[in-house]
């Protein structure tokens, strides 16, 4: 119960949503990281495919053989527009991360200011008195 207390105070909840506020900001940092990692494979993916997809189309040209590679370069485009697809949707979830990050810094900077101001926080370490 003395914890709920806590919780219930103005200061209680300022420090608990800048807890959150440090818990969740490293943890966007990196998924947007790892997000702009995958979306640069996804180019070199597409780029793959492509040229891949010219190199089918000019043995198929050059071939002496009757040989029908078009279903395998419609196969290839197909997973080429897949692959731009995903690009698209990376793309949005990296904005919306870029902006949940902004607005956590922002919130972070609003209420640490906001404790400051009231007294309630001290750059001093909690060990000494």
């Amino acid at each position: 119960m003395a914890a709920l207390a806590v919780v219930e105070t103005p200061s209680g909840k300022d420090a608990l949503a800048g807890g959150l506020l440090d818990l969740l900001e490293p943890a966007v940092q990196q998924l947007d990281l790892h997000v702009h990692s995958v979306r640069e494979s996804q180019v070199e993916l597409r780029e793959h495919i492509d040229n891949l997809a010219t190199e089918l189309c000019r043995i198929n040209e050059h071939q002496k053989v009757a040989l029908d590679l078009d279903p395998y370069v419609k196969k290839l485009l197909n997973a080429r527009r897949r692959v731009v697809l995903v690009n698209n949707i990376l793309q949005n979830a990296q904005e919306r991360l870029r902006r949940l990050n902004h607005n956590v810094a922002k919130e972070t900077a609003r209420r640490k200011t906001m404790l400051e101001a009231s007294g309630a926080f001290s750059p001093r370490s909690p060990s000494k008195p």
